[in-house]
C-alpha cells in the first residue's frame, strides 16, 4: 500500500501547473554516497512519487537529495553556531543533532532532521526536540496533525516547485 496515495497535486502558485519535478533515483543514491547515510523506504518513495515542493497547505518542505546535499554542511555550521535545543537533550543529544542529516523544514522555520533511522523535529521557537517516528509517513503526519508545532490540519495538499 502507498501510504502517500491521499495527497491531492495542487498547481503551484506561480505557473498554475503541477507539472513534478522528481529526483532521479541516481540523485538520491549520490546523496547517500556522499554524506555516508541510507534514506529510509518513505523517503525514497515520496521523492519518487511527488519530489520537491510543499506538503499540507504549504506547510512543509521535504528537500530533494541534491538539495540535502549541498546544504548539510552549512546546516551543520548553523547548527553548530546557534544551537540551543538544551531541553531536548533526553530525546537527542547536540553531538547526536550534530550527527544528523537535515531533510527539511516547515513554513515556520522548524527544521526536520535523520538521525539513526528516526525523524525528529528542531522546532525554531522552542528549546525541545520532538521525536516524529521511522518512517517519513508518521513525520508528516505527526507534523501535520498532532497540533503541537501549528494548528493541526487535514489537507494533504502537495505543491510541486515547478518554477525553473
Amino acid at each position: 500500500m502507498n501510504k502517500f496515495e491521499h495527497y491531492t497535486i495542487i498547481p503551484n502558485i506561480n505557473t498554475g501547473n503541477t507539472t513534478l519535478v522528481i529526483p532521479t533515483i541516481e540523485d538520491i543514491n549520490n546523496c547517500e554516497q556522499v554524506l555516508r547515510f541510507r534514506f529510509e523506504e518513505d523517503y525514497k518513495v515520496y521523492m519518487l512519487q511527488y519530489g520537491i515542493g510543499l506538503l499540507g497547505g504549504t506547510y512543509i518542505r521535504i528537500y530533494g537529495p541534491t538539495q540535502i546535499t549541498t546544504n548539510q554542511a552549512e546546516w551543520l555550521a548553523r547548527v553548530t553556531e546557534y544551537y540551543f535545543w538544551e531541553e531536548g537533550k533526553d530525546i537527542l543529544t547536540k553531538e547526536q543533532v550534530l550527527n544528523s542529516i537535515c531533510l527539511g523544514d516547515t513554513l515556520d522555520g522548524d527544521e526536520i532532521i535523520f538521525y539513526q533511522e528516526n525523524y525528529y523535529v528542531l522546532p525554531r521557537n522552542e528549546e525541545n526536540i520532538y521525536l516524529l517516528g521511522n518512517n517519513l509517513h508518521d513525520a508528516l503526519e505527526w507534523l501535520c496533525s498532532k497540533g503541537i508545532l501549528t494548528e493541526a490540519f487535514e489537507e494533504r495538499e502537495f505543491e510541486p516547485f515547478n518554477e525553473k
